[in-house]
Protein backbone atom coordinates (compact mmCIF):
# COMPACT_ATOMS: atom_id res chain seq x y z
CA UNK A 1 0.00 0.00 0.00
CA UNK A 2 1.40 2.91 -1.12
CA UNK A 3 1.02 6.29 1.52
CA UNK A 4 0.59 9.71 0.51
CA UNK A 5 -2.04 12.80 -0.42
CA UNK A 6 -3.96 11.09 -3.53
CA UNK A 7 -5.93 14.11 -4.48
CA UNK A 8 -6.73 16.32 -7.81
CA UNK A 9 -4.96 19.62 -7.78
CA UNK A 10 -8.17 21.63 -7.81
CA UNK A 11 -8.96 19.80 -4.27
CA UNK A 12 -12.73 19.71 -4.95
CA UNK A 13 -12.96 15.80 -5.04
CA UNK A 14 -11.63 13.75 -1.57
CA UNK A 15 -8.38 11.64 -2.04
CA UNK A 16 -8.11 8.58 -3.28
CA UNK A 17 -9.46 6.32 -1.08
CA UNK A 18 -6.72 3.26 -2.00
CA UNK A 19 -3.27 3.44 -3.70
CA UNK A 20 -0.58 1.39 -4.65
CA UNK A 21 2.34 0.59 -5.62
CA UNK A 22 3.90 0.13 -9.56
CA UNK A 23 5.38 -3.18 -8.28
CA UNK A 24 1.71 -4.35 -6.24
CA UNK A 25 -0.09 -3.03 -9.61
CA UNK A 26 2.29 -4.92 -11.85
CA UNK A 27 1.76 -8.27 -10.08
CA UNK A 28 -1.70 -7.44 -10.12
CA UNK A 29 -1.88 -7.27 -14.03
CA UNK A 30 0.70 -9.74 -14.87
CA UNK A 31 -1.34 -12.50 -13.05
CA UNK A 32 -4.66 -11.89 -14.23
CA UNK A 33 -5.59 -10.53 -11.03
CA UNK A 34 -6.93 -6.94 -11.97
CA UNK A 35 -10.71 -6.51 -11.66
CA UNK A 36 -12.84 -4.99 -13.84
CA UNK A 37 -12.14 -0.86 -13.55
CA UNK A 38 -10.39 -1.38 -10.56
CA UNK A 39 -7.02 0.48 -11.47
CA UNK A 40 -5.56 4.00 -12.71
CA UNK A 41 -1.78 5.19 -13.19
CA UNK A 42 -1.81 8.39 -10.79
CA UNK A 43 1.59 10.66 -11.61
CA UNK A 44 2.06 13.66 -9.42
CA UNK A 45 -1.28 14.67 -8.66
CA UNK A 46 -1.28 17.87 -11.14
CA UNK A 47 -4.50 17.44 -12.79
CA UNK A 48 -7.18 20.08 -11.66
CA UNK A 49 -10.01 17.75 -11.70
CA UNK A 50 -11.10 13.56 -11.41
CA UNK A 51 -9.32 12.56 -14.65
CA UNK A 52 -6.66 10.83 -11.99
CA UNK A 53 -8.69 9.80 -9.53
CA UNK A 54 -10.85 6.36 -9.26
CA UNK A 55 -12.44 6.19 -6.23
CA UNK A 56 -14.14 2.51 -7.29
CA UNK A 57 -10.94 1.31 -7.20
CA UNK A 58 -6.94 2.12 -6.27
CA UNK A 59 -4.50 4.40 -7.87
CA UNK A 60 -1.32 3.21 -9.25
CA UNK A 61 1.09 5.58 -7.42
CA UNK A 62 4.22 6.17 -10.30
CA UNK A 63 6.16 8.45 -8.51
CA UNK A 64 9.22 6.02 -7.60
CA UNK A 65 9.52 4.62 -11.05
CA UNK A 66 11.67 7.57 -11.81
CA UNK A 67 14.61 6.61 -13.79
CA UNK A 68 16.09 8.40 -16.79
CA UNK A 69 16.92 5.37 -18.97
CA UNK A 70 19.27 6.30 -22.05
CA UNK A 71 19.60 10.27 -23.36
CA UNK A 72 21.18 10.33 -27.30
CA UNK A 73 22.75 14.31 -26.81
CA UNK A 74 23.24 14.59 -30.44
CA UNK A 75 19.65 13.56 -31.32
CA UNK A 76 17.90 14.68 -28.21
CA UNK A 77 15.72 11.83 -27.67
CA UNK A 78 15.27 11.05 -24.55
CA UNK A 79 13.81 7.85 -22.24
CA UNK A 80 12.25 7.34 -19.01
CA UNK A 81 10.16 5.94 -16.75
CA UNK A 82 6.88 7.55 -16.45
CA UNK A 83 7.58 8.90 -12.85
CA UNK A 84 10.09 11.15 -13.93
CA UNK A 85 9.44 14.79 -13.67
CA UNK A 86 9.31 16.90 -16.42
CA UNK A 87 11.67 19.12 -14.31
CA UNK A 88 14.07 16.62 -14.49
CA UNK A 89 13.97 15.90 -18.18
CA UNK A 90 14.63 19.95 -18.15
CA UNK A 91 17.66 19.35 -16.07
CA UNK A 92 19.31 16.41 -18.29
CA UNK A 93 18.85 17.87 -21.08
CA UNK A 94 19.48 21.56 -20.63
CA UNK A 95 23.93 21.49 -20.26
CA UNK A 96 23.38 19.41 -23.83
CA UNK A 97 21.25 22.42 -25.48
CA UNK A 98 18.05 20.97 -25.18
CA UNK A 99 14.55 21.69 -24.07
CA UNK A 100 11.20 19.61 -24.26
CA UNK A 101 9.49 20.77 -27.15
CA UNK A 102 6.65 21.12 -25.46
CA UNK A 103 6.11 21.99 -21.74
CA UNK A 104 2.73 22.87 -20.09
CA UNK A 105 2.64 25.59 -16.72
CA UNK A 106 4.14 23.49 -14.15
CA UNK A 107 7.60 21.16 -14.28
CA UNK A 108 5.98 19.16 -11.78
CA UNK A 109 4.02 17.31 -14.55
CA UNK A 110 5.61 13.10 -14.62
CA UNK A 111 6.77 12.31 -18.18
CA UNK A 112 3.23 9.71 -17.88
CA UNK A 113 0.62 12.67 -17.15
CA UNK A 114 2.04 14.60 -20.11
CA UNK A 115 1.53 11.57 -22.42
CA UNK A 116 -1.83 10.80 -21.05
CA UNK A 117 -3.22 14.19 -21.31
CA UNK A 118 -0.98 15.25 -24.26
CA UNK A 119 -0.28 18.85 -22.88
CA UNK A 120 0.15 21.74 -24.39
CA UNK A 121 2.44 24.87 -24.09
CA UNK A 122 2.85 28.36 -24.77
CA UNK A 123 3.76 27.23 -28.95
CA UNK A 124 1.48 25.28 -29.88
CA UNK A 125 1.33 27.45 -33.34
CA UNK A 126 4.88 25.89 -33.88
CA UNK A 127 5.12 22.36 -32.48
CA UNK A 128 1.90 21.05 -31.43
CA UNK A 129 0.89 19.21 -28.31
CA UNK A 130 3.30 17.11 -26.53
CA UNK A 131 2.20 13.74 -28.51
CA UNK A 132 3.75 15.19 -31.36
CA UNK A 133 7.19 14.80 -29.92
CA UNK A 134 6.60 11.12 -28.84
CA UNK A 135 8.71 8.86 -30.57
CA UNK A 136 7.41 5.50 -28.58
CA UNK A 137 6.62 4.04 -24.97
CA UNK A 138 5.64 0.80 -23.17
CA UNK A 139 2.52 -0.15 -21.75
CA UNK A 140 1.46 -2.73 -19.66
CA UNK A 141 -2.25 -4.09 -19.98
CA UNK A 142 -4.35 -6.38 -18.08
CA UNK A 143 -3.78 -9.33 -20.39
CA UNK A 144 0.04 -9.16 -18.48
CA UNK A 145 1.46 -7.85 -21.76
CA UNK A 146 4.06 -5.43 -21.69
CA UNK A 147 3.27 -3.66 -25.47
CA UNK A 148 5.77 -1.66 -27.57
CA UNK A 149 4.23 1.12 -29.02
CA UNK A 150 5.79 3.41 -31.53
CA UNK A 151 4.10 5.32 -35.08
CA UNK A 152 5.21 1.93 -36.48
CA UNK A 153 4.54 -1.15 -33.85
CA UNK A 154 0.76 -1.23 -31.98
CA UNK A 155 0.22 1.97 -33.58
CA UNK A 156 -3.91 2.12 -32.74
CA UNK A 157 -2.34 1.47 -29.04
CA UNK A 158 0.35 4.03 -29.53
CA UNK A 159 -2.52 6.74 -30.39
CA UNK A 160 -4.90 5.92 -28.03
CA UNK A 161 -2.57 6.06 -25.10
CA UNK A 162 -1.28 9.43 -26.17
CA UNK A 163 -4.37 11.67 -24.38
CA UNK A 164 -5.94 8.34 -23.51
CA UNK A 165 -6.19 9.92 -19.63
CA UNK A 166 -4.47 6.35 -18.57
CA UNK A 167 -7.50 4.52 -19.34
CA UNK A 168 -5.51 2.02 -22.10
CA UNK A 169 -3.18 0.60 -18.97
CA UNK A 170 0.15 1.75 -17.26
CA UNK A 171 2.21 3.84 -18.77
CA UNK A 172 5.97 2.00 -18.02
CA UNK A 173 8.38 4.25 -20.22
CA UNK A 174 8.14 6.99 -22.62
CA UNK A 175 10.94 8.25 -25.13
CA UNK A 176 10.74 11.92 -26.55
CA UNK A 177 12.57 14.06 -28.64
CA UNK A 178 13.76 17.37 -27.37
CA UNK A 179 14.66 20.60 -29.48
CA UNK A 180 17.32 22.14 -29.67
CA UNK A 181 17.85 25.80 -28.34
CA UNK A 182 20.68 28.34 -27.56
CA UNK A 183 19.87 28.57 -23.84
CA UNK A 184 16.87 28.05 -21.21
CA UNK A 185 16.53 31.53 -20.72
CA UNK A 186 13.61 33.22 -22.87
CA UNK A 187 14.06 36.61 -24.66
CA UNK A 188 10.38 37.85 -23.50
CA UNK A 189 8.48 41.45 -25.14
CA UNK A 190 5.46 42.66 -23.32
CA UNK A 191 2.98 44.21 -25.09
CA UNK A 192 -0.43 45.83 -23.57
CA UNK A 193 -3.61 45.58 -25.46
CA UNK A 194 -6.70 47.53 -24.78
CA UNK A 195 -9.04 45.33 -25.67
CA UNK A 196 -10.12 41.67 -26.91
CA UNK A 197 -10.20 43.38 -30.75
CA UNK A 198 -6.87 44.58 -30.14
CA UNK A 199 -5.57 41.44 -28.82
CA UNK A 200 -6.37 39.53 -31.88
CA UNK A 201 -5.03 41.55 -34.22
CA UNK A 202 -1.78 41.05 -32.43
CA UNK A 203 -2.11 37.76 -32.23
CA UNK A 204 -1.25 35.79 -35.70
CA UNK A 205 1.78 38.33 -35.78
CA UNK A 206 3.03 37.43 -32.35
CA UNK A 207 2.69 33.79 -33.24
CA UNK A 208 4.32 33.96 -36.93
CA UNK A 209 7.71 35.98 -34.59
CA UNK A 210 7.84 34.26 -31.74
CA UNK A 211 8.40 30.83 -30.54
CA UNK A 212 6.04 31.44 -27.55
CA UNK A 213 2.95 33.80 -27.41
CA UNK A 214 0.78 33.92 -24.38
CA UNK A 215 -1.95 36.65 -23.35
CA UNK A 216 -2.94 37.85 -19.84
CA UNK A 217 -5.96 39.21 -19.20
CA UNK A 218 -7.42 41.45 -16.90
CA UNK A 219 -10.84 39.41 -16.42
CA UNK A 220 -12.36 42.05 -13.82
CA UNK A 221 -12.44 44.35 -16.51
CA UNK A 222 -15.54 45.56 -18.09
CA UNK A 223 -17.05 48.38 -20.32
CA UNK A 224 -14.28 49.96 -22.68
CA UNK A 225 -11.47 48.42 -21.09
CA UNK A 226 -13.61 44.85 -21.43
CA UNK A 227 -10.51 42.09 -22.30
CA UNK A 228 -7.39 44.35 -22.14
CA UNK A 229 -4.70 42.35 -20.89
CA UNK A 230 -0.58 41.73 -21.66
CA UNK A 231 0.64 39.72 -24.53
CA UNK A 232 3.63 37.86 -23.07
CA UNK A 233 5.87 36.40 -26.39
CA UNK A 234 9.68 35.17 -26.52
CA UNK A 235 11.84 33.15 -27.97
CA UNK A 236 15.06 31.79 -26.06
CA UNK A 237 18.16 33.82 -26.00
CA UNK A 238 20.65 33.03 -28.32
CA UNK A 239 22.90 34.23 -24.79
CA UNK A 240 21.83 32.32 -21.49
CA UNK A 241 21.64 29.92 -18.93
CA UNK A 242 22.56 26.04 -20.01
CA UNK A 243 21.97 24.95 -16.86
CA UNK A 244 19.29 24.55 -14.22
CA UNK A 245 19.07 26.36 -11.25
CA UNK A 246 18.57 24.43 -8.24
CA UNK A 247 16.41 25.38 -4.96
CA UNK A 248 13.07 24.57 -3.38
CA UNK A 249 10.44 27.47 -4.21
CA UNK A 250 10.71 30.54 -2.98
CA UNK A 251 7.25 30.85 -1.39
CA UNK A 252 4.67 28.24 -0.12
CA UNK A 253 1.58 28.30 1.65
CA UNK A 254 1.75 25.93 4.19
CA UNK A 255 -1.91 25.67 5.85
CA UNK A 256 -5.16 25.54 4.39
CA UNK A 257 -7.04 29.16 4.96
CA UNK A 258 -10.29 28.88 6.28
CA UNK A 259 -12.08 30.52 3.38
CA UNK A 260 -10.76 31.73 0.02
CA UNK A 261 -8.07 34.63 -0.22
CA UNK A 262 -8.80 34.85 -3.70
CA UNK A 263 -11.70 37.43 -3.75
CA UNK A 264 -13.01 40.11 -5.97
CA UNK A 265 -11.26 42.82 -3.75
CA UNK A 266 -8.51 40.92 -3.49
CA UNK A 267 -8.66 40.26 -7.63
CA UNK A 268 -8.76 43.84 -8.68
CA UNK A 269 -5.89 45.29 -6.62
CA UNK A 270 -3.64 41.97 -7.96
CA UNK A 271 -5.00 42.88 -11.63
CA UNK A 272 -3.50 46.74 -11.07
CA UNK A 273 -0.86 45.66 -9.70
CA UNK A 274 0.13 43.28 -12.28
CA UNK A 275 -1.09 45.58 -15.11
CA UNK A 276 1.04 48.10 -13.83
CA UNK A 277 4.28 46.26 -12.78
CA UNK A 278 4.14 44.79 -16.44
CA UNK A 279 2.10 47.37 -18.36
CA UNK A 280 4.43 49.44 -20.68
CA UNK A 281 6.03 47.43 -23.97
CA UNK A 282 9.07 46.44 -22.92
CA UNK A 283 11.77 43.49 -24.06
CA UNK A 284 14.08 41.68 -21.43
CA UNK A 285 15.43 38.65 -20.73
CA UNK A 286 13.40 35.88 -18.22
CA UNK A 287 14.67 32.56 -16.74
CA UNK A 288 12.56 29.70 -17.79
CA UNK A 289 11.48 29.73 -14.63
CA UNK A 290 9.52 32.70 -14.83
CA UNK A 291 8.39 32.60 -18.06
CA UNK A 292 6.84 28.94 -18.17
CA UNK A 293 6.37 28.20 -14.59
CA UNK A 294 5.71 31.01 -12.43
CA UNK A 295 3.49 29.39 -10.59
CA UNK A 296 5.87 27.08 -9.36
CA UNK A 297 7.75 29.78 -7.55
CA UNK A 298 4.84 29.29 -4.93
CA UNK A 299 4.40 25.76 -3.37
CA UNK A 300 1.10 24.84 -2.65
CA UNK A 301 -0.49 28.13 -4.26
CA UNK A 302 -3.81 25.86 -4.89
CA UNK A 303 -4.43 26.34 -0.86
CA UNK A 304 -5.18 30.00 -1.40
CA UNK A 305 -8.56 29.56 -3.05
CA UNK A 306 -9.90 28.00 0.19
CA UNK A 307 -11.02 24.69 1.81
CA UNK A 308 -13.66 23.95 -0.89
CA UNK A 309 -11.11 24.21 -3.38
CA UNK A 310 -11.01 25.19 -7.44
CA UNK A 311 -12.16 24.31 -10.87
CA UNK A 312 -10.54 25.21 -13.90
CA UNK A 313 -12.15 25.91 -17.10
CA UNK A 314 -10.62 25.98 -20.21
CA UNK A 315 -12.56 25.96 -23.70
CA UNK A 316 -10.93 25.66 -27.19
CA UNK A 317 -13.08 27.59 -30.09
CA UNK A 318 -12.61 27.83 -33.86
CA UNK A 319 -10.77 30.70 -35.34
CA UNK A 320 -14.00 31.77 -37.25
CA UNK A 321 -15.90 32.08 -33.62
CA UNK A 322 -13.10 33.28 -31.55
CA UNK A 323 -13.61 36.92 -31.45
CA UNK A 324 -17.33 36.81 -30.62
CA UNK A 325 -17.29 33.44 -28.05
CA UNK A 326 -14.11 34.73 -26.13
CA UNK A 327 -16.16 38.30 -25.14
CA UNK A 328 -19.24 36.46 -24.62
CA UNK A 329 -17.27 33.91 -21.79
CA UNK A 330 -15.55 36.99 -20.25
CA UNK A 331 -18.97 38.78 -20.30
CA UNK A 332 -20.01 35.87 -18.56
CA UNK A 333 -18.29 35.65 -16.11
CA UNK A 334 -18.43 39.26 -14.90
CA UNK A 335 -22.33 38.92 -14.90
CA UNK A 336 -21.91 36.08 -12.48
CA UNK A 337 -19.99 38.16 -10.10
CA UNK A 338 -17.35 35.50 -10.05
CA UNK A 339 -13.07 36.51 -10.51
CA UNK A 340 -10.77 34.37 -12.37
CA UNK A 341 -7.62 34.62 -10.45
CA UNK A 342 -5.65 33.29 -13.73
CA UNK A 343 -7.17 34.35 -17.05
CA UNK A 344 -4.71 33.19 -19.69
CA UNK A 345 -6.05 33.19 -23.56
CA UNK A 346 -3.54 31.80 -26.39
CA UNK A 347 -3.80 30.67 -29.73
CA UNK A 348 -3.69 27.21 -31.15
CA UNK A 349 -1.76 26.69 -34.31
CA UNK A 350 -2.97 24.26 -37.28
CA UNK A 351 -1.24 21.26 -36.23
CA UNK A 352 -2.83 18.76 -35.07
CA UNK A 353 -2.22 15.65 -32.90
CA UNK A 354 -2.44 12.32 -34.31
CA UNK A 355 -3.64 11.15 -30.84
CA UNK A 356 -7.42 9.36 -30.82
CA UNK A 357 -8.44 11.69 -28.14
CA UNK A 358 -6.46 15.36 -27.81
CA UNK A 359 -7.89 18.68 -26.61
CA UNK A 360 -5.83 20.94 -28.78
CA UNK A 361 -7.30 21.89 -31.73
CA UNK A 362 -7.00 24.98 -34.42
CA UNK A 363 -8.04 28.27 -32.77
CA UNK A 364 -8.02 30.14 -29.26
CA UNK A 365 -8.45 28.52 -26.41
CA UNK A 366 -9.27 30.35 -22.90
CA UNK A 367 -8.39 29.73 -19.31
CA UNK A 368 -10.00 30.86 -16.44
CA UNK A 369 -9.47 29.61 -12.59
CA UNK A 370 -12.41 29.80 -10.29
CA UNK A 371 -12.87 29.37 -6.42
CA UNK A 372 -15.31 26.78 -5.57
CA UNK A 373 -18.87 28.36 -4.38
CA UNK A 374 -20.76 25.66 -4.49
CA UNK A 375 -23.99 25.55 -6.52
CA UNK A 376 -23.38 29.42 -8.10
CA UNK A 377 -19.94 28.51 -9.20
CA UNK A 378 -21.60 25.30 -11.05
CA UNK A 379 -24.00 27.12 -12.66
CA UNK A 380 -21.43 29.47 -14.05
CA UNK A 381 -19.14 26.92 -15.12
CA UNK A 382 -22.24 25.35 -17.22
CA UNK A 383 -23.05 28.76 -18.84
CA UNK A 384 -18.97 28.72 -20.00
CA UNK A 385 -20.12 24.71 -21.60
CA UNK A 386 -22.95 25.75 -23.63
CA UNK A 387 -21.16 29.07 -24.44
CA UNK A 388 -18.41 27.08 -25.91
CA UNK A 389 -20.01 24.28 -27.73
CA UNK A 390 -22.29 26.25 -29.37
CA UNK A 391 -19.51 27.94 -30.59
CA UNK A 392 -18.68 24.73 -32.36
CA UNK A 393 -15.35 24.36 -29.22
CA UNK A 394 -14.61 21.87 -27.02
CA UNK A 395 -14.07 21.62 -23.06
CA UNK A 396 -10.89 20.58 -21.37
CA UNK A 397 -11.38 17.26 -19.99
CA UNK A 398 -8.32 16.71 -18.62
CA UNK A 399 -8.82 19.86 -16.14
CA UNK A 400 -12.58 19.35 -15.53
CA UNK A 401 -14.19 17.95 -12.47
CA UNK A 402 -17.88 18.17 -13.44
CA UNK A 403 -19.07 18.84 -16.54
CA UNK A 404 -22.07 16.92 -18.01
CA UNK A 405 -21.86 14.06 -20.31
CA UNK A 406 -23.39 15.80 -22.82
CA UNK A 407 -20.77 18.88 -22.99
CA UNK A 408 -18.39 15.81 -22.96
CA UNK A 409 -19.71 14.43 -25.85
CA UNK A 410 -20.20 17.66 -28.51
CA UNK A 411 -16.63 18.67 -27.40
CA UNK A 412 -15.40 15.05 -28.34
CA UNK A 413 -18.21 13.44 -30.63
CA UNK A 414 -15.45 10.67 -31.29
CA UNK A 415 -15.23 9.70 -27.63
CA UNK A 416 -16.04 6.16 -28.76
CA UNK A 417 -12.55 5.47 -30.37
CA UNK A 418 -10.52 5.89 -27.32
CA UNK A 419 -13.19 3.41 -25.15
CA UNK A 420 -12.75 0.74 -27.85
CA UNK A 421 -9.16 0.87 -26.63
CA UNK A 422 -9.65 1.08 -23.24
CA UNK A 423 -8.44 -1.70 -21.01
CA UNK A 424 -11.17 -3.05 -19.16
CA UNK A 425 -9.17 -2.46 -15.49
CA UNK A 426 -8.21 0.84 -15.92
CA UNK A 427 -10.96 3.42 -15.11
CA UNK A 428 -11.55 7.16 -13.60
CA UNK A 429 -13.74 9.00 -12.01
CA UNK A 430 -13.84 11.43 -15.14
CA UNK A 431 -14.51 8.71 -17.52
CA UNK A 432 -17.28 6.82 -15.43
CA UNK A 433 -19.18 10.09 -15.20
CA UNK A 434 -19.26 11.46 -18.62
CA UNK A 435 -18.30 8.46 -21.03
CA UNK A 436 -19.99 5.86 -18.59
CA UNK A 437 -23.25 7.62 -19.03
CA UNK A 438 -23.05 7.86 -22.50
CA UNK A 439 -22.83 4.07 -22.56
CA UNK A 440 -19.10 3.03 -22.30
CA UNK A 441 -19.07 -0.50 -21.96
CA UNK A 442 -17.07 -3.14 -18.96
CA UNK A 443 -16.30 -5.37 -21.48
CA UNK A 444 -13.32 -7.24 -22.73
CA UNK A 445 -10.57 -4.88 -24.02
CA UNK A 446 -10.31 -4.28 -28.01
CA UNK A 447 -7.13 -5.61 -29.48
CA UNK A 448 -4.40 -3.77 -28.93
CA UNK A 449 -2.35 -4.83 -32.14
CA UNK A 450 -2.80 -4.34 -35.64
Amino acid sequence: MAAGDYQSFGRTNPPARQAIDVAEATELLTSGSARAASLLAYGNGRSYGDSCQNSGGAVVDMRSHDRILSFNVETGVIEAEAGVLLADIIAAGAPHGFFPAVVPGTQFVTLGGAVANDVHGKNHHRRGSFGCHVERLTLLRSDGLTYACSPLENARLFWATIGGMGLTGIILSAAIRLMRVPSLDIAETVKPFGSLEEYFDLAEAADRDNEYAVAWIDQLAGGRSAGRGLLLAGNHAADGARATAQGAARLSVPFQPPLTLLNRPFLRLFNAAYGWRRGRAATSTASYRKFFFPLDRVAGWNRLYGPNGLFQHQSAVPVEAARETMSALLAATRQAGQGSFLTVLKRFGAQRSPALMSFARPGYTLTLDFPNHGQRTLRLLAELDRITVEAGGAVNPYKDARMSAATFAASFPDWQRLETMRDPAFMSDFWARTAGRLGSRNGRAAQAAE
